[in-house]
This record gives C-alpha cells, structure tokens and sequence, in this order.
C-alpha cells in the first residue's frame, strides 16, 4: 500500500490544500493530512480545532485519516510507514523554502520521496495567511474555504471581537 503524508499547519484549511488531497489520492493508497502544531508559528485555531475542521470538510473517506503530530516530520513518516511526503505549490516563492524543506527531509529519511504537487490555478494566490487576514476584517472569504471553514472563522473572529 502506498501510504503519504500531507503535513501542513491547515490554519485553516483552504480549497487550495483540499485540491492537493484530492489529487494525491490518484498518486497514493492512502493520505494521512497531519497537522502539524509548531510552536514557533501559532495558530488562530488550535491544533485540534484544525484537525476537527479538516475532518468536518474531508467527511468520511476510508483512504484519508487526519492526525495531529509533533517534533520531526520525517520520524512521523517513519512511523506511520509512509513512503511519500506531499508538498503543495503554489507560486515560485514557495519554492525554494519547500526545495529546502524536501533536502533535508532526505537527507533525514532517504526512503522516503517528498511528492510536490502544484495547486489549481483557482487557487495559487490563496494562502491560509491571506484567508485569516480577509476574515479578520470582516471580507468574504467563501471562495476560498469550504463553508464549515468559513463559519468557524466568523465565530472566532466574533469571540475575539467581543469585551
């Protein structure tokens, strides 16, 4: 069985990073999307609130778990007995970070292939980043997220608004 993992912070989850799981399921067996927690990047939404969300949109797809993990990605993979690491791009910019990412990663865990794959151009210019800026100031963002996605953003960005 040709197992991957799809690491990333999904803070939140936009199309742009469904259209990469669904297109590395015509690749892989089966995809596990890992949440990564990273305490040198913090989230809006906890990385449980992440995981529930992603379960929400992804729904019940027997070929797709999503996990919360921790420390390196690539003792992660090990773990789980992936072979392959998906990596999203989206612009030139991400790029080089992500060559980076996947260098090392090998040099790591030579077995295991980091997988990249290129979003849809509906989506390139979405980023999660982005995605939280818009719904900070009350713009629409149901273009760029699925509808759970969107409504968890209004009520966080409403609890935090509030005295």
């Amino acid at each position: 069985m040709r197992l991957a993992i799809y690491p990333g912070s999904f803070d939140p989850v936009t199309n742009g990073h469904l259209d990469i799981l669904t297109r590395s399921q015509t690749i892989f067996d089966r995809v596990i999307v890992a949440v990564a927690t990273n305490i040198s990047k913090p989230g809006l939404f906890s990385g449980e609130e992440r995981a529930a969300l992603l379960r929400e949109v992804i729904g019940d797809n027997p070929r797709v778990e999503v996990a919360i993990f921790d420390g390196l990605l690539t003792n992660y993979a090990r773990a789980q007995k992936a072979t392959a690491i998906v990596r999203g791009l989206r612009a030139v910019a991400d790029f080089e970070y992500e060559f980076q990412l996947a260098l090392m990663n090998r040099r790591l865990a030579g077995e295991i292939d980091t997988i990249f794959l290129m979003t849809d151009e509906d989506h390139f210019y979405v980023s999660s980043s982005l995605v939280r800026e818009v719904a900070r100031f009350g713009g629409d963002v149901s273009a760029f997220v699925p509808t759970a996605v969107e409504e968890a953003l209004q009520a966080k960005f409403a609890a935090v608004a509030k005295p």
